[in-house]
């Protein structure tokens, strides 16, 4: 409103502050102009009125007859309240309303009950009806029809809320169910018989009368019936499962057989019989293509549909759904999965397989037995990937020849074979050559062949094949350990045998992917890789050799432990058991010697070898060196079992180097493969020198050359010569002098 007022003066104040007071003229304005704008107003109310007379009038009439039918209603209301408000206490009145209210609900809560019970009398009665009839048909739509009634759509069974009398219906309806079911099947049963031999079926109309006189149900009806309470797969599934085990299996699993079928017809009130008969012939069918097998299938499968379901759609699916997929497993089983060739070059051949078994389930589905459905698909699925079962047969070949050549080889004669000389195998990565077993030589023929295949097929059929060639591999490594534990815990051949096998299969896995991947199909070439079998295999082959050594170096260690650090030599008893402890260390390195030289590959020989020798030498001249107090026949001793090692150990020594004789040239090559062996000869010297010999051997470094220390050099002084002044003096040259 105070904004409608500012309107009004905008005119004269237009730049005033609307916060500034008016003046004593400006109000006056104000004034005369709200004036003239009620005046305005008031003109033209009145002139809508006038022009708008009758509509008011009539109005204004409507409003005055609703105020008089008002003041006659409350007239009205007031005379009829006016009885209770007289009456001091309206208790009565409220009790009789509450009696009519509960009256009213009790007759409804009746009129329901009576409803409830009118139903489950109605049940009842029909129920026993289905039960009493005589007709299956009748009794298994009364059933269907009673099924919504009694069961929920959702197959709940019954609620919480629901009266007892309609789960006991329930329970009798589907006892009810049980019995036509068990009766209807029973009676199938009766119209199809099989022979208990196998390859014959014969179906009756109506079954034969029975001892008891009962009449028996057509099998048409039967069948109708168990379609109606949605039973007919229980009625089908001892039908399917004798007629899978007496026809179907002896037409599938034989080759030279035919079936056959024929309709007896009967004159009077005997019903046809219809016969079929898997018999053997005397034409050989051969399953080249399968389709003598497939022809024979059809027939059984349009003998049901004409002489069992009655070209019912509905009852052959139900036999479909039952049969079908053993059908297929049967098919497979005795015919394609023998059809698969066993070389990759006859695959184009498996066509006319795939094209008759791609006929016979087309003929099937046009006779809808089989849906369009890829589940229903199974045996042109199988042919289709005939490529992938070629390739797990070729793979599961692969393996079971590889595990049988691994485990059913003679590992405890290994150099037994007439052919020896095939075993001797040059090693990929070293000019050399080593000793293998057959096993391992079979197995990388059989891998080799594996990835020539792989070379010439399909990429499906390459990828299985080289993975069926690297199982292989892993199967020496799984199998061999373990079947030899006992020969590879012991000192023995078989085990060096085995490290050359686990070498030389090594080596020849680093070279696969070269020789090979170039051939393979695009799609592998980046794909298959045998480089990281090759250090699993290296690795095995050093723990094989590596446990050999150790099992070694404990026995010679053991044996020179008889020595009693080879002390007191000069005494009969001593030194017979040092000479022993000798004899059993060349003894068993003697024999080390035979049981590799020819086995294992020259340089490994070498290296092993030296390793042994060199730990055997070190621990002798330990030994000898830690002598105390030596008496001049100990001495003496001493040098004749140094060289009684020495001269029988010659052949060993002769096989590390090259030359025929043990001369000058020979021991200085023996003295660098061998290191200790330098320091454990000069010993055998030092044992018969003079103190100052030594002490001009260890002022010229020749002893520090053979590996001598100068404590080592002072002790052994200090063992052999007696104390004397020239003994303290060459002492303190020793001292003196460094290493």
């Amino acid at each position: 409103m105070a904004d409608d007022v500012r309107e009004l003066l905008l005119s004269t104040t237009a730049d005033a502050d609307p916060s500034t007071p008016l003046s004593a003229p400006d109000l006056r304005l104000l004034i005369d102009r709200l004036r003239i704008r009620s005046d305005r107003l008031y003109a033209s109310a009145l002139a809508f009125a006038s022009s708008h007379r009758a509509p008011l009038a009539s109005a204004l009439l409507r409003a005055a007859d609703s105020a008089a039918s008002s003041a006659s209603l409350e007239s009205s209301l007031a005379s009829a309240l006016s009885p209770l408000s007289s009456s001091p206490d309206l208790s009565d009145l409220r009790s009789l309303s509450d009696r009519l209210l509960a009256a009213r609900r009790e007759l409804r809560e009746r009129q329901e009950h009576l409803a409830v019970a009118s139903s489950v009398a109605d049940l009842a009665a029909r129920l026993r009806a289905a039960r009493a009839s005589p007709d299956p048909l009748a009794a298994a739509a009364a059933a269907a029809e009673l099924k919504p009634l009694l069961v929920d759509p959702e197959g709940s069974g019954s609620s919480q809320d629901e009266p007892v009398v309609f789960g006991l219906l329930r329970s009798e309806w589907e006892q009810l169910v049980d019995e036509l079911q068990v009766m209807l099947a029973k009676n199938l049963e009766e119209c199809v018989e099989f022979a208990p031999e196998g390859g014959k079926m014969v179906v009756r109309a109506a079954p034969r009368g029975n001892s008891s006189g009962t009449p028996g149900v057509e099998l048409r009806v039967a069948l109708q019936a168990l379609e109606i309470i949605d039973a007919i797969d229980y009625g089908m599934a001892k039908l399917a499962d004798l007629m899978i085990k007496h026809v179907l299996v002896p037409a599938i699993s034989k080759i030279s057989v035919a079936v056959s079928g024929e309709v007896l017809e009967k004159s009077g009130p005997e019903y046809p019989i219809s016969i079929l008969c898997v018999v053997p012939t005397e034409e050989l069918q051969g399953y080249k293509d399968g389709s003598a097998l497939y022809s024979r299938i059809i027939d059984v499968i349009k003998f049901v549909r004409e002489n069992i379901c009655g070209e019912n759609i509905t009852w052959m699916k139900s036999f479909s759904k039952l049969t079908w997929s053993r059908i297929s497993d049967l098919v497979i089983k005795h015919f394609i999965s023998k059809a698969v060739p066993h070389e990759a070059s006859k695959l184009i051949e498996f066509q006319d397989v795939v094209r008759s078994t791609t006929e016979f389930e087309n003929t099937l589905r046009n006779m809808m037995f089989i849906s369009h459905d890829k589940r229903d698909g199974k045996l042109t699925q199988f042919v289709d990937d005939v490529e992938v079962h070629f390739a797990v047969r070729k793979r599961n070949e692969i393996l079971v020849k590889a595990r049988d050549l691994l485990v059913q080889y003679d590992y405890d004669n290994p150099l037994a074979s007439h052919n020896r000389e095939d075993s001797i195998v040059d090693l990929l990565c070293l000019p050399e050559k080593c000793f293998i077993s057959k096993s391992a030589l079979q197995l990388m023929k059989l891998v080799h062949g594996a990835l020539k295949d792989a070379c010439l097929s399909s990429t499906r059929v390459a990828k299985e094949l080289c993975y069926a060639a690297r199982d292989a591999l892993l199967l020496y490594k799984a199998i061999v350990p373990v079947q030899l534990e006992k020969q590879l815990d012991s000192i023995n051949q078989v085990a060096a045998i085995i490290h050359n096998d686990f070498y030389h299969l090594s080596q020849e896995i680093l070279g696969l992917a070269f020789e090979y991947r170039a051939d393979f199909p695009g799609d592998l070439q980046k794909l298959v890789l045998f480089v990281d079998l090759a250090p699993t295999f290296s690795q095995m082959a050093d723990g094989v050799l590596t446990r050999q050594i150790q099992l070694v170096t404990a026995n010679l260690i053991e044996a020179i432990d008889g020595a009693d650090g080879f002390q007191n030599t000069h005494q009969p008893q001593h030194y017979e058991s040092a000479k022993f402890s000798i004899e059993q260390v060349v003894f068993i390195l003697e024999k080390l010697h035979i049981m590799w030289e020819s086995i294992l590959p020259r340089s490994i020989y070498k290296r092993s070898m030296s390793y042994i020798l060199g730990s055997v030498f070190s621990r002798i001249t330990k030994d000898m060196l830690l002598i105390d107090d030596m008496a001049a026949e100990e001495t003496l001793q001493l040098h004749g079992l140094i060289h009684l090692a020495l001269e029988n150990l010659s052949s060993l020594f002769l096989s590390l180097v090259e030359n025929e004789f043990l001369d000058h040239q020979t021991w200085i090559e023996l003295d660098k493969i061998v290191r200790p062996l330098k320091k454990f000869r000069k010993l055998a010297e030092l044992l018969d020198m003079s103190l100052k010999s030594i002490t001009a051997a260890w002022e010229s470094g020749e002893l520090a050359n053979c590996g001598f220390t100068s404590s080592e050099v002072q002790n052994f002084v200090k063992a052999i010569f007696a104390d004397s002044p020239l003994r303290k003096e060459c002492l303190l040259w020793i001292s003196r002098t460094p290493s």
